[in-house]
């Protein structure tokens, strides 16, 4: 075993490190690198809109407390500075409050949440070039991608995956800023498997650890690469091997799904974009109710019954939340998510806000039910299908059915949708006005030819 080669035998994980390492920006097509900037647009939108949240705020004290008073790294939507560890938990912390950030489908891992945020940091502490920074930004969303494939369904019946894959995830885009070897990659790998942990109780409580998770999964990817530099090993194969993450987190995990047609097969490409402020899985019953409604000319008032045919994904992370306590477990609720897509056609941050538990909204949560649909959970997760039976107070029944929801690669979302998106959200958080919105837009688009990464929101452009 050398610098450059993990084994003489590449097992799946040594495989993933050695293309995290290597990877040229000039291997990336064009459509991915486009891609991966419209994504970043879209992580950007929901960190501003999350930096003012309650569990934001104390997450964001807490690590700003252990860190310097100033540094290199950008806590976006506020004047702070930190050391890229603090501002990447703070960053990540606050890009997955709001329920807007991306997701990639057959892993059900949000990647942007636990890539922007280290790879940003990092970038600004050594002055990558914005080549570097999405190529850096790719590698992360190629490995995180795999690793929750590779998991499989059962490890997401227990586990955040966007807080066990995506430590690997944030280790493997900072590892490859910091030009990592595939051997120190791999290192990087066994520091953060070993560290990768999420699970799904908080949603019993309302309780704040998603945002942790993130948060957490940021900063230790963060540190395993920068410990690897620094010569710290870690497990070689912490993926596949004896005692490593399948072996304690899965059941049905697949190693064929880490590398078959890597670097052929650009995963970031399939990511879906979320048009509601929800959780993901909602999303394609609401697609399919308001095609009933829409088609029907129904109304509110007119519903007796909703239900929506799931997948068994769907059951485990949203049939807990029956009586949600705060806006953010709300939006676990398929009732609650349904009822404000019935009445205001969309459900969006201030419709969760404002009508979240109104009397109007609770009446039709209490008119929804979930049922597991065969031909929907197999199809699951490569593909989300909507499907939702909808019976009126005439008795009258209706199927509505969507099989690529709003905002999936077949459906994506257009970059004027995405400007709109970001408009909505940062009015949402406040922290910069829909000029200083409009000029931080110009900057992303154009992130690729920044020669080197600096702050993305001026602190003139700040509304302190």
């Amino acid at each position: 075993m050398n610098a450059s080669t993990p084994s003489a035998v590449l097992n799946p994980t040594a495989t993933l490190a050695q293309f995290a390492s290597q990877l040229q920006h000039s291997q990336v097509p064009d459509l991915v690198l486009r891609r991966c900037e419209d994504l970043f647009v879209d992580w950007t939108a929901s960190a501003l809109a999350g930096y003012n949240a309650r569990a934001v705020n104390a997450i964001r004290e807490v690590v700003l407390a252990q860190g310097p008073g100033s540094g290199p790294s950008e806590v976006l939507g506020g004047i702070e500075t930190s050391s890229p560890f603090c501002a990447a938990m703070a960053n990540a912390a606050a890009s997955h409050v709001v329920e807007q950030d991306d997701l990639h489908n057959a892993s059900v891992l949000h990647p942007a949440t636990v890539v922007f945020p280290p790879a940003l940091a990092i970038a600004q502490a050594s002055g990558a070039s914005g080549r570097e920074f999405l190529t850096a930004c790719v590698a992360g969303y190629e490995v995180g991608i795999r690793v929750g494939e590779f998991l499989g369904r059962s490890h997401y019946k227990t586990f955040h995956t966007t807080a066990t894959a995506g430590t690997l995830a944030a280790a493997a885009a900072v590892g490859h800023l910091l030009k990592l070897s595939p051997l120190q990659m791999l290192h990087a790998f066994g520091s953060a498997g070993t560290q990768a942990a999420g699970l799904w109780a908080f949603l019993r409580d309302a309780a704040d650890s998603k945002q942790l998770h993130t948060a957490h999964a940021s900063g230790g990817g963060l540190m395993a690469a920068l410990m690897a530099e620094k010569g710290l090993t870690g497990a070689l194969d912490i993926l596949t091997g004896k005692q490593g993450m399948a072996q304690g987190m899965s059941t049905d995990s697949n190693p064929d799904k880490l590398t078959h047609r890597l670097g052929e097969r650009w995963a970031l490409m399939e990511t879906s974009f979320k048009y509601h402020a929800s959780c993901r899985h909602t999303h394609p019953a609401v697609d399919a109710l308001l095609q009933v409604l829409n088609e029907q000319q129904l109304k509110p008032p007119d519903i007796q019954a909703v239900v929506a045919h799931v997948h068994q994904g769907a059951l485990d992370v949203l049939g807990p939340v029956t009586n949600p306590k705060t806006v953010h477990q709300s939006k676990f609720s398929m009732g609650t998510v349904l009822a404000l897509a019935a009445h205001h056609g969309f459900a969006g941050l201030t419709e969760f806000e404002s009508y979240f538990n109104s009397e109007e909204t609770i009446a039709f949560r209490n008119k929804v039910s979930m049922m597991l649909d065969p031909e929907v959970d197999s199809a699951y997760p490569r593909k989300w299908i909507g499907k939702v039976s909808v019976t009126t107070q005439k008795g009258n029944v209706y199927e509505g059915r969507v099989d690529d929801p709003k905002g999936d690669p077949d459906n994506t979302l257009s970059r004027e949708e995405l400007k709109e998106k970001m408009h909505r959200l940062s009015g949402y958080g406040k922290r910069i006005n829909q000029d200083a919105t409009s000029r931080l837009l110009v900057r992303l688009w154009d992130i690729e030819k920044a020669s080197k990464l600096s702050r993305l929101v001026p602190k003139e452009d700040l509304s302190l």
